[in-house]
């Protein structure tokens, strides 16, 4: 079965299979000549440099394994959803945000789920994610992961039909938002005309939304809560992003030693004196977040940080112990979850899943390595995994080891083919594999702008849409009628 395309409904491109959204699209890109493009992709280039939209690579062979700084590739080919698709995408979306949050509030307090054997208890307890120094502490509105990035993948079902499934849910400190805003603006800017012919849904609303959704999970000792971006410092990969939202949302950036604590409350240093801050919307990982408490070697956090937060004194954004439900072995469990704390059936399906700490699935595992995907349970950034179609045999036999040694470290999928979008490379206008990461805001309600980041994996035929593996981004539009 050949992969669902965005645009055409069949393979090669031919205008008589083109979808219906892209029909004024396409009459605009036929008017256009290569030259033009490659003028307008080139200027596109110019503008992120200059305005710093560039991300560090960790452990680059050509620079000895330091961070280097590379700007991620730009698609000027827009992915259109249409609205319909996008309200069932939504209404998904809030319905599995909600679920997630109620199960990390359930594991630190009565832990119900595990007592109903839904999931198996020592898949919590012995989870290196569960923080048990959050056992107990109650959250503003019982919300745990106020910014959740969850991706999504299309792939053709039996039908041939375009279906959306979640293919994992990044819940502690998902980043990429930053792109999906400077992408919109990129093409406006470049393309004005064709934001006259489309409906497109704004987005450039988010930091509003997301200062909003950060003040209303304040722990409630102010009516002017002041709210803070807490990053690592300029060399982290997304430090970009982490400077680009605090000015969008006019609040401070900070690092740990900006902070300190007192009578158990949290103060940021300023020139006009120390300030008390109520939120912090953290870009930190929990093991650096407060050396008093987890790290004794991290001079990124604060000390006596979680002190304060126990005490109710601030909020942290997103809480520490969210990682518990962002585990890829976590993931399977998903629709059990939303069927059990909210009664009703799953809006957006899972990527079937095996867990290899099961022997059958372990077993099945290591008999197909050659058709599966294989994942770490923490990986991230497209590191720690196999693609068995597209992996030699040294490759495959090497994680047939790792999950022989450790099998509980990893998950295994079948290689769905994700959808395809045209996109802009040297060649010319080719097929290229893409996702959707929507952010979803949790505060007193469930909110979120129409659309997100798109990925594409730019190599020919690759999967890895990641852009610490090589790929790319471009805009999404979600159509208002």
């Amino acid at each position: 079965m050949q992969p669902f395309d965005e645009m055409y409904s069949r393979l090669p491109y031919e205008d008589k299979a083109l979808r219906p959204q892209y029909g004024p699209y396409k009459q605009w890109l036929d008017a256009q000549t290569m030259s033009q493009m490659q003028s307008h992709q080139e200027e596109a280039e110019v503008i992120f440099r200059r305005v710093g939209i560039t991300f560090a690579v960790y452990g680059d062979k050509d620079e000895g394994g330091a961070g280097t700084e590379r700007l991620i590739p730009f698609d000027l080919l827009p992915r259109i959803i249409t609205h319909n698709e996008w309200t069932n995408m939504q209404k998904g979306l809030v319905q599995r945000v909600t679920a997630l949050n109620r199960f990390i509030h359930d594991v630190y307090h009565d832990q119900e789920i595990l007592k109903a054997g839904i999931i198996p208890s020592e898949q919590i307890t012995h989870n290196p994610q569960f923080r048990a120094e959050m056992v107990g502490i109650d959250v503003p509105h019982q919300v745990y992961s106020q910014i959740s990035g969850i991706d999504i993948i299309r792939a053709a079902n039996e039908k041939g039909e375009g279906e959306y499934y979640v293919l994992e849910d990044n819940l502690r400190v998902p980043s990429g938002v930053s792109y999906m805003l400077e992408d919109r603006k990129m093409m406006m800017r470049l393309f004005p005309e064709l934001f006259s012919t489309y409906q497109v849904a704004p987005v450039a609303h988010y930091p509003d939304l997301l200062l909003e959704t950060l003040r209303t999970c304040s722990p409630g000792t102010t009516d002017e809560p002041t709210v803070v971006v807490l990053t690592p410092g300029m060399y982290n990969s997304a430090y970009f992003e982490h400077a680009f939202l605090a000015q969008q949302m006019g609040v401070e950036l900070v690092e740990g030693q900006d902070l300190f604590v007192k009578d158990r409350f949290v103060y940021m240093r300023t020139t006009q004196g120390p300030k008390r801050v109520d939120v912090i919307y953290r870009r930190v990982d929990d093991d650096f977040l407060d050396p008093t408490t987890f790290r004794s070697d991290s001079s990124l956090g604060c000390a006596g940080l979680i002190e304060v937060y126990r005490a109710g004194n601030v909020t942290i954004c997103n809480a520490v112990g969210t990682g518990i439900a962002d585990d890829k072995s976590i993931y399977p469990y998903v629709p059990k979850m939303i069927e059990f704390y909210l009664g009703e059936k799953p809006i957006l399906k899972n990527v079937p899943t095996h867990i290899c700490r099961n022997p059958e699935d372990l077993k099945y595992t290591l008999a197909n390595l050659k058709d599966l995907v294989v994942k770490e349970v923490h990986g991230a950034g497209g590191y720690g995994m196999l693609v068995g179609p597209a992996a030699s045999k040294a490759e495959i036999e090497e994680f047939r080891q790792a999950l022989i040694k450790n099998p509980s470290g990893y998950i295994s999928q079948p290689t769905l083919s994700l959808s395809s979008c045209p996109t802009f490379v040297k060649e010319g206008i080719a097929p290229r594999h893409i996702d959707l990461r929507p952010f979803v805001l949790s505060g007193k309600t469930v909110q979120m702008v129409p659309g997100g980041l798109t990925r594409v994996a730019l190599k020919e035929g690759s999967l890895v849409v990641n852009s610490s593996q090589g790929g790319g981004t471009k805009d999404t539009w979600i159509l208002e009628v």
